[in-house]
């Protein structure tokens, strides 16, 4: 198959929409195939069976030895992204991620659950007041960034911060946000040092919030020292806030798109948890990472050597047709979809997203008051994020009119 056409690393690729008629030919004639552009050289995974064997493998496909993304080429900070937890294998990561369950038990979860469903009606009655919005910034955002700040103990007056902070580090390849070639490397910096404050904060004066538990949780004897709590800080913050709003914003726009999935959820509440797990299958707002081999391996009849990167590609993935009946239909009842369907958190294994189950709560409540205030009507066209990475909205133009 000729690949010259497949410029799947090229973050200008996706401004107009996601290639998904190349991710389609990929699946079909080339699911493992080697894609080299100047310095970059990696083999692209695109088919859903073949993601899922891929990251439940940590031992032959390592997060530890590259990072797990794509863009990284910073050798001098490498050392330190390996003790992200994003970027950990087994044993290292699991150590860690028991330690960072301690503020993701049920328990927790169900606490904010009211809270946010409360909050959620807030912010759609004062977009539904507004009448003219921009729903990524008014409503999409706003939940996950409350969510977060609740989570981490943030203060409400600050989630403003966290979203421009973690703008400029995504979308540090889209010209709205990167303000010098610099400005990514300096929004960590910010973050790192709210996150410094914020924890000797609450050593000094703990509080009942995540950011308070995770300094205290101990397993094994062990603690987040405080690179790690400062490096987890910025992981939540940044993908707890990003994905979340991109889902919600894509599932807007699925719905505007689809009056007639719409009106079902309007008719039946009960199609809305189906309905979620296609917005998340519709959107995967992360579309791809990458791994690093630590051996020789065999991925669908196609040999790759060691210490070579692979990218699996959860957009592709969502579409496949092996899995999904008409998967470029948008059908809020399909199903199955949770357990043997999408991979918009993962395809399973270790990395499995933590932050799962809070997504969905945000999400439900969201569509549930925009079902219940409003109706809405798409005023101008989406615009789109400049990265290979986010599958982001940046701004959905919508008029919101009182049910």
């Amino acid at each position: 198959m000729d690949l010259d056409h497949v410029d799947l690393f090229d973050p200008d690729t996706y401004v107009p929409g996601v290639p998904h008629e190349r991710f389609a030919e990929l699946r079909r004639e080339a699911p493992v195939s080697l894609h080299e552009d100047g310095d970059s050289r990696y083999w692209c995974v695109v088919r859903h069976e073949d993601l899922v064997t891929v990251n439940r493998d940590a031992g032959s496909f390592s997060s530890w030895e590259r990072t797990a993304l794509l863009d990284f080429d910073d050798p001098a900070s490498l050392e330190q992204q390996r003790m992200m937890m994003l970027n950990m294998d087994p044993p290292e990561h699991t150590k860690l991620r028991k330690i960072v369950n301690k503020g993701f038990t049920p328990k927790m979860i169900r606490g904010l659950q009211e809270h946010l469903a409360e909050e959620a009606e807030q912010i759609v009655a004062r977009a539904v007041e507004s009448g003219e919005v921009d729903f990524v910034d008014q409503v999409a955002a706003e939940l996950p960034l409350i969510a977060i700040a609740e989570f981490l103990g943030v203060p409400r007056e600050d989630r403003r911060i966290i979203f421009d902070l973690s703008n400029r580090m995504v979308g540090s390849e889209d010209p709205e946000y990167q303000l010098d070639a610099d400005a990514a490397g300096a929004a960590a910096m910010e973050m790192f040092a709210y996150s410094q404050a914020l924890a000797d904060d609450r050593r000094a004066n703990p509080r009942d919030d995540i950011a308070s538990a995770l300094l205290a949780a101990e397993v094994d004897g062990e603690r987040l020292d405080e690179l790690e709590f400062n490096l987890f800080f910025m992981l939540l913050a940044v993908a707890g806030n990003e994905t979340t709003r991109n889902a919600i914003s894509h599932g807007m726009l699925a719905l505007l798109e689809h009056p007639e999935q719409q009106q079902i959820l309007r008719d039946d509440p009960d199609a809305l948890d189906p309905g979620i797990e296609e917005i998340l299958r519709w959107a995967s707002p992360v579309m791809q990472f990458r791994r690093q081999t630590t051996r020789p391996v065999t991925i669908a009849g196609t040999e790759i050597g060691e210490d070579e990167a692979v990218v699996f590609w959860h957009m592709s993935a969502n579409r496949d047709e092996t899995v999904f009946e008409d998967p470029y239909e948008f059908r809020v009842r399909r199903t199955p979809n949770l357990h043997s369907g999408h991979v918009a958190f993962g395809g399973g294994g270790p990395h499995f997203c933590l932050g799962a189950n809070l997504a969905r709560a945000e999400m439900k409540v969201v569509f549930a008051e925009l079902l219940r205030q409003a109706t809405w009507e798409q005023t101008a066209p989406a615009e789109r994020l400049r990265s290979n990475f986010i599958n982001g909205i940046k701004h959905l133009p919508v008029r919101l009119t009182p049910a």
